[in-house]
């Protein structure tokens, strides 16, 4: 069976639930209570290893780590390489200016043969419906 690695926002943001009991396919959720060497070790062996790589990012993102990881898969690995972003997760939202970023990260994810979806509900639809999959 074909294997999703959910990377993304974290930072309490609760997108993957939702998604998991969507998807028909398996997945490797990298959110753990102890971010220790081991998990991070089992983050870069499930990134390398899964059929698709899947970016989310949500209005919770803090860090940037998730946009870059995104573009150097859409370059290395195109082909197994997703990109989604909410406009909401709880009571946070993004500017204009961060939608108008997020916008140009998609367009290079498309661009460099990823794919690039604008809602969740696209998402689960690819991974449930891909022929390729």
């Amino acid at each position: 069976m074909k294997k999703v690695f959910l990377g993304g926002t974290t930072n309490n943001s609760n997108w993957r639930d939702g998604l998991m009991k969507k998807i028909k396919i398996d997945y490797f959720n990298p959110v753990v209570d102890d971010w220790n060497e081991s998990a991070q070790k089992e983050e870069i062996k499930q990134r390398k290893n899964c059929d698709y790589v899947l970016y989310v990012i949500t209005p919770k993102m803090e860090g940037v780590y998730s946009i870059a990881e995104v573009v150097d898969d859409s370059n290395k690995r195109p082909n197994k390489t997703i990109f989604a972003y909410t406009l909401e997760d709880g009571d946070k939202t993004f500017t204009k200016h961060q939608i108008k970023s997020l916008d140009m990260v998609g367009n290079m994810v498309k661009e460099n043969g990823g794919k690039w979806f604008k809602t969740l509900d696209e998402v689960v639809e690819y991974l449930n419906f891909n022929k390729n999959i």
